[in-house]
């Protein structure tokens, strides 16, 4: 294992805070901003010299894997995450335990992304677009139509492509992390002003998107002005017609309530929320085969069990919304519908190789021609 000495301080030290000040559940955020801020450095490195003194020996007999997710208790990810930690508990006897760390608890996405590299925690479960300044390889997944139809084939696709697990994990590696599996959230959903089917119904139209240079030219391609704003601000922006649309998984239009504030929702196929489960790599070489090969054997044997919790979950929020608001618009674009966006969505390529390099072509075209055998 590559540790320095700064780096096993530094874990040590994160453990033991972690353990004193984190719950692994969820908290009172105001309150615990206070606790935060009065916590001294002289209580913290107490602290974790007494963690480091009396939790030491039992180190050697028992195992805690942190997995930290971006999401928040009751979701796809938590469901996942608590699906896995069932699972290597009991394989394990209890030799292994799984401490899971939800949206917030230990910083934002991409900090848990980096902490996992770091070998501070184990685990960590991202959507794709919180990867893009670590790995920008893994952007690829934000390119429209790049994904086959279908929520089966797209499952087919991440929880087995030879391109990810292959060359696209050599990227993850050079990051020193590992990926463990993907997985879709379901698919995007547009949400509008109005019906949308043709890319000339998109003039005039603000989209408004992340601050991605692949989203600015997918929605620039497809015929909209796209238009980034932050998350928080999207719902006032829709309401005061500051923007025409935005697009996300259903389960996130529900939980915003972006459908209050547009007439449609529109199926045009051209995303998945694409997730992946990393893992540090220092850490995960230092586990022996039998365990890594649980650990691979239990996420592939979870594929099926996501999937339908997902499918669940999309249907149980679609639901809530169509009860809610009954006239509500809903458009699933014909393949015909989508070929014409679709047509329209291939210059946007460029745009990754800009972020991606020549590595990142060279991916992509690995990928199409998996696709274009399957």
């Amino acid at each position: 294992m590559k540790f320095s000495y700064a780096k096993i301080i530094n874990v040590i030290f994160f453990n033991a805070w972690l353990h004193a000040v984190v719950p692994p559940s969820p908290i009172n955020h105001a309150n615990w901003e206070e606790t935060r801020m009065a916590l001294s450095l002289k209580n913290l490195k107490t602290t974790a010299a007494a963690a480091l003194l009396s939790l030491a020996p039992a180190a050697v007999f028992a195992e805690d894997w942190k997995f930290a997710i971006e999401e928040i208790p009751g979701s796809i990810m938590d469901a996942y995450a608590q699906e896995f930690k069932k699972r290597i508990e009991t394989a394990t006897g209890g030799d292994v335990t799984v401490t899971i760390y939800p949206m917030g608890t230990l910083g934002t996405p991409t900090e848990t992304v980096e902490q996992a590299a770091d070998g501070i925690i184990q685990l960590t479960n991202v959507s794709i677009g919180n990867l893009g300044t670590i790995v920008p390889e893994s952007q690829v997944f934000l390119l429209p139509y790049l994904l086959p139809s279908g929520a089966e084939a797209v499952s087919k696709v991440l929880s087995g492509s030879e391109t990810i697990y292959g060359p696209l994990n050599e990227d993850f590696q050079k990051r020193g992390l590992e990926i463990m599996t993907m997985y879709s959230e379901g698919p995007q959903v547009w949400t509008t002003n109005r019906e949308i089917r043709t890319p000339e119904d998109f003039e005039n139209f603000k989209m408004r998107v992340m601050v991605s240079p692949i989203l600015l030219e997918t929605y620039k391609n497809m015929g909209a002005s796209p238009t980034p704003l932050p998350f928080g601000e999207v719902f006032g922006a829709l309401q005061l017609g500051a923007v025409d649309g935005q697009v996300n998984p259903i389960p996130t239009i529900e939980e915003m309530k972006f459908y209050e504030v547009t007439s449609h929702l529109i199926w045009a196929g051209e995303q998945e929320l694409v997730t992946t489960v990393v893992a540090g790599s220092d850490w995960f070489a230092t586990l022996s085969p039998d365990r890594q090969q649980l650990v691979r054997d239990t996420m592939a044997g979870m594929t099926s069990y996501i999937d339908g919790v997902v499918a669940d979950f999309n249907q149980q929020r679609l639901d809530v919304i169509k009860d809610a608001k009954p006239d509500i618009g809903l458009v699933v674009l014909t393949e015909e519908e989508r070929d014409a966006f679709r047509a329209r969505s291939g210059d946007t390529a460029a745009a990754y190789v800009e972020t991606a390099g020549a590595r990142g072509q060279e991916l992509l075209d690995a990928l199409q021609a998996e696709l274009a055998g399957n």
